[in-house]
């Protein structure tokens, strides 16, 4: 059985909505938002123990960026915070866009992206 989260944060064009799947070893996660939400980047991020802090985890992460896009420059973080966060293996899929968007426009959708992945770690927790 799956279990399924939706949070966001944000408004308007803004808004960012972050859907998490739980499955039985792993982490599926959307980060869509902005005026069109679509599939722009995908990550799977492999958490494993770091090499400098043996008592810390790190990760490796394969980005599968789309063409003429730059969600992987999102998606890549958040995968790692959560594969790091709660030690699975975690895939997000992200997708954020809007027309023309200005410097303050990437902000707030990156804010917004950060404030709901926060969001989603705080609420979700994962079966041992």
């Amino acid at each position: 059985m799956l279990k399924t989260i939706q949070l966001s944060a944000g408004e308007g064009k803004h808004l960012v909505s972050v859907i998490a799947t739980v499955t039985a070893d792993g982490l599926v996660v959307q980060v869509m938002g902005g005026e069109k939400s679509h599939v722009g980047a995908v990550v799977m991020s492999l958490p494993r123990p770091s090499l400098s802090h043996r008592d810390s985890l790190s990760c490796n992460s394969y980005v599968l960026p789309r063409l003429n896009h730059k969600d992987d420059e999102l998606a890549k973080p958040v995968a790692e915070k959560l594969a790091q966060y709660y030690g699975v293996p975690v895939v997000v899929v992200a997708g954020l866009h809007v027309d023309n968007a200005s410097p303050r426009d990437i902000k707030l959708l990156i804010d917004n992206t950060n404030l709901a992945v926060d969001k989603l770690m705080a609420e979700l927790t994962l079966p041992c």
